[in-house]
């Protein structure tokens, strides 16, 4: 493991790189930052893994857990975000289970200092998270899950036509791009220099998303398969996600700002019981995708919301 250096966020961040096998595409890295609390150390802390075309950025994200006393640490998985390469293809995985390897090598790091974890994850990162988990047996104080991935939306040609062939495609041709076309619409409902509040590197986390393959969509849907059969998630689960999925077909529609346009929050609501024996799920009015970019009132009440089912069911265990 590397040693760490100031990250692209400016202190007091720190970024260390994880040195990863090779795969078929060369050299492999993940990049994981790290954030003191504010005062005293409690012995707590959380690690974050992101979505897809995502990286970590959101620094009142690390606020909120700093001024609870957890340090905060977050993963940029590999071929996201610092962990991109000039060589790679941007997000590409073929099973999710090969995150497992920087999972474990940040999860071994921080285990070693830290007494209470807690983990986060958004969307994708809220699939391979709880499953990587539940395969580990883990003893976690905990888990927040903001918008999780848990099955796959669309209408029912889609799901129960279109994705087995495409799981099918993927193991014999997993580099084949699956056409889709995406509005662009949650990146500029995001990005500052759009209508959205946040900076965030476009080069890392493009307003038109990454393109997307057969052999990624089967690692994605294996997941989902493998959640939808449950699992044991050996800690309190937090679930959160809006309250309503939406469709805008403008930029301008209200809905943009308040509902989950990327993901269909009913199916979040079915599968989370699935994710262990104490899950709480909260959906939250006025939301958006990722919960934690959301308009302020409804951020201030998601951020109520997980500090709610910490002080009840988390920061005392462990």
């Amino acid at each position: 493991m590397a040693p760490t250096s100031t990250d692209l966020l400016g202190a007091p961040y720190l970024a260390r790189t994880l040195e990863l096998e090779p795969d078929h595409e060369g050299a492999v890295v993940a990049t994981l930052v790290h954030r003191p609390a504010d005062g005293p150390s409690t012995g707590k802390a959380v690690l974050h893994v992101h979505g897809f075309a995502d990286y970590f950025f959101q620094t009142h994200h690390a606020d909120f857990w700093c001024n609870r006393g957890y340090d905060f640490y977050a993963l940029d998985l590999r071929k996201y975000g610092r962990s991109l390469r000039p060589h790679q293809t941007p997000n590409y995985i073929e099973d999710l289970r090969t995150y497992h390897e920087e999972l474990d090598q940040a999860y071994d790091a921080i285990s070693a200092n830290y007494g209470h974890i807690v983990l986060s994850a958004h969307s994708t990162g809220g699939l391979v998270v709880p499953l990587w988990a539940a395969a580990r047996r883990l003893d976690i104080a905990g888990m927040v899950l903001n918008a999780p991935w848990l099955d796959m939306q669309g209408d029912a040609v889609t799901r129960n036509l279109a994705i087995p062939v495409i799981r099918r495609v993927g193991s014999r041709r997993p580099d084949l791009e699956i056409k889709r076309k995406v509005s662009g619409f949650y990146g500029r409902s995001i990005h500052r220099d759009h209508e959205g509040e946040w900076d965030f590197n476009l080069d890392w986390k493009p307003i038109q998303s990454w393109p997307v393959y057969a052999g990624w969509i089967r690692a994605i849907r294996e997941g989902q398969i493998r959640i939808s059969r449950g699992i044991d998630v050996r800690a309190p689960v937090l679930v959160l996600s809006s309250s309503r999925s939406s469709q805008p077909n403008s930029i301008h529609h209200p809905d943009i700002h308040s509902t989950d346009i990327v993901l269909d929050v009913e199916q979040i609501r079915r599968r989370a019981p699935l994710l262990g024996r104490h899950v709480t799920l909260v959906q939250v009015d006025g939301a958006m995708h990722d919960v934690m970019l959301s308009r302020a009132a409804a951020r201030t009440k998601v951020f109520d919301e997980v500090g709610t089912f910490l002080t009840a069911y988390v920061d005392g265990r462990g």
